[in-house]
């Protein structure tokens, strides 16, 4: 009977063994069960903390004219109630939300406005110094979005609000009204400036693919210049267009340190500012249901662009017939375009940088003299006496010689290193798992909850982990206030970028290659140190210094974690700016751009030499 039992089991058996034996099914099983506790549980947690009674949530008045004993991890509706039915919902939801909408439909408008001429210009047209002014026009895309917030306070600050004039009232003796230094203005327009790259890199790359006979067909056809553009060159950029505009807003919903930096002071809050400013007051509650709204509002804006560029036409852009790019002439208008994009190139690109490294050097904020000229906030010691007779900096040592500055640079290395290599790691194994188990229901669900973390902003997910690990979750203890929290939150959320980088490696290589592996005997370890990453080697280089340069740059996703000794420097400059001595934080700014750039530098450098040898 045993012997029938298991010859009549042996097939079932045989076909287990032989579907869970293979690599991409074990690997996509480990990573599963690794994304269901990283992704998908601090969702479930944050739904779990926002409507039940936590510890802090005593001294509610809800809570306390209830009536009830309170019971610690208990359901109930009041965080629920607070935010969205009561006297507070105006101030804690309604208007923060209103902001938010305003300055993302503002800043998306800007910045595809801006990126899409400033595309069109560089592509379609015969405009001098054209590759000089594409890679200048990209470096907002490369430094941290706040750098143009810090640099907008130091030259359009009023001495009501920001305790000293800046640079523009000094030069010209203007004033400068409440309202375009600091709110809804300074903020649409200083994100604007450094959004409209996504539309300029995403628009440049689809103008550059359209030949430009459709074009020259449709004026033969008796088509004005205007009707070219509207019938012709529009419906084929569209799903580029539609890219950056997802790109922009589900990024503008949950920015942080530009409406933070021109917002609090003056007392304008965004969803995501109000969200930290419940965190910092104990309302975790009320913070994580105002992270749910964010998310709800990003992931509706992704699907319905997927719907709408689902139900989109297809046009061809790029057939086997040849293809020909003609630029169009500008004529006379030329070279007063050309001026025109190098003046917007000097004073919304470079003049930033320049005004926050100025700034670093001024004694006192407000006074642009030669007087006020010192080394302090770069190589001064601590106690240092100003020529004004007082302490200079909080009493504080110069970043070079500060061990506190040292350790923030630390800690933000040494995050990014380690998130860089187990990002660029992870990346090329969910490639393999997704790639190779396409069709699957393990590949689908691998796929989808890797790329989660891109739909919640960086603000909302920062809460979930926090929601998620200030207390010990089974063997895992209360991660707040470690390190090792700022390595698994931040690594999190490079997820879809680092999994998006690996499924494209793995798919230019063939199985064939690891078939003739095994023929002669090669284990998976050797298939994978042998061919599969000698293969993605590009991309993973790639992958890391991408994930290098943002985890450096990043503030959003962590400024509700970190602490004094997990501090980083995006943090320092945060913390900085809040005390009023911008000349330390813009010290640091200066740093963290230098390093963004040299990154992404080398990023092109390597693909370049990748792509010669590749030839």
């Amino acid at each position: 009977m045993s012997d029938l039992a298991i010859q009549s089991g042996s097939p079932l058996l045989r076909r287990l063994k032989r579907n869970y034996s293979q690599p991409q099914r074990i690997i996509g099983l480990i990573l599963l069960l690794l994304l269901l506790f990283f992704v998908f549980m601090p969702m479930v947690n944050l739904l779990y903390t926002s409507f039940t009674l936590s510890y802090s949530d005593q001294r509610l008045p809800e809570v306390k004219a209830s009536g009830v004993e309170f019971e610690e991890g208990k359901f109930s509706l009041v965080h629920f109630r607070r935010v969205f039915m009561s006297k507070l919902s105006k101030p804690m939801l309604l208007i923060p939300l209103m902001n938010t909408l305003l300055i993302t439909a503002g800043l998306t408008i800007l910045s595809i406005s801006w990126g899409c001429l400033l595309a069109w210009l560089v592509v379609r047209t015969n405009l001098p110094g054209k590759k000089a002014l594409a890679n200048i026009a990209a470096l907002p895309y490369i430094i941290p979005s706040w750098v143009i917030s810090l640099a907008w306070i130091n030259v359009f600050k009023n001495q009501r609000i920001g305790g000293s004039i800046g640079w523009f009232e000094y030069m010209t003796g203007i004033a400068i009204p409440n309202w375009f230094a600091y709110g809804p203005v300074p903020i649409i327009i200083c994100l604007s400036l450094h959004y409209y790259a996504y539309a300029f890199i995403t628009v440049s790359g689809a103008l550059a693919s359209i030949d430009s006979r459709l074009e020259e067909t449709g004026e033969l056809l008796g088509a004005n210049r205007w009707q070219v553009m509207r019938k012709i060159t529009l419906p084929l950029v569209m799903p580029s267009i539609l890219a950056a505009f997802i790109l922009t807003f589900s990024k503008g919903i949950g920015t942080f340190g530009t409406p933070a930096f021109l917002g609090i002071p003056v007392r304008y809050y965004t969803l995501s500012t109000q969200l930290y400013a419940n965190v910092k007051n104990g309302l975790e509650g009320d913070a994580y249901l105002l992270a749910i709204v964010m998310i709800l509002i990003s992931g509706i804006t992704i699907y319905m662009n997927v719907k709408v560029i689902g139900a989109r036409k297809s046009y061809v852009t790029i057939a086997g017939k040849g293809f020909r790019a003609k630029p169009i002439d500008l004529g006379k208008l030329k070279h007063v375009v050309f001026i025109i994009m190098v003046l917007f190139v000097i004073f919304f690109v470079l003049f930033p940088i320049y005004i926050l490294l100025a700034q670093t050097f001024m004694e006192a904020e407000g006074d642009y003299s030669m007087a006020n000229f010192t080394t302090h906030f770069w190589i001064g010691e601590a106690g240092s006496i100003g020529s004004k007779g007082q302490v200079m900096g909080m009493g504080e040592s110069g970043i070079l010689r500060n061990p506190s500055i040292y350790q923030g640079a630390w800690n933000s290395l040494r995050l990014a290193v380690l998130v860089s290599f187990l990002a660029a790691v992870i990346g090329i194994f969910l490639g393999y798992a997704i790639v190779r188990g396409k069709g699957t229901i393990l590949s689908k669900m691998n796929d989808a909850l890797s790329f989660a973390p891109y739909i919640i902003p960086g603000i909302a997910f920062g809460a979930v982990y926090l929601g998620m690990f200030a207390q010990p979750r089974g063997p895992i203890p209360a991660l707040y206030g470690t390190f090792s929290l700022l390595v698994i939150v931040s690594l999190a959320k490079r997820l879809p970028f680092s999994s998006r980088t690996g499924t494209s490696a793995m798919m230019q290589i063939d199985r064939e290659l690891e078939e003739a592996a095994g023929l002669v005997g090669a284990g998976f370890f050797k298939k994978f140190t042998r061919i599969i990453y000698p293969l993605t080697k590009s991309g993973f280089v790639a992958g890391f210094l991408l994930s290098f340069i943002t985890t450096m740059r990043e503030l959003s996703l962590i400024v509700l974690l970190v602490t004094p000794k997990t501090k980083v420097l995006t943090t320092m400059i945060f913390r900085y700016a809040e005390s009023g001595f911008h000349q330390f934080g813009d010290a640091i700014t200066m740093i963290i751009v230098v390093i963004s750039i040299t990154g992404t530098l080398l990023i092109k450098r390597f693909q370049s030499t990748s792509l010669v040898k590749g030839v």
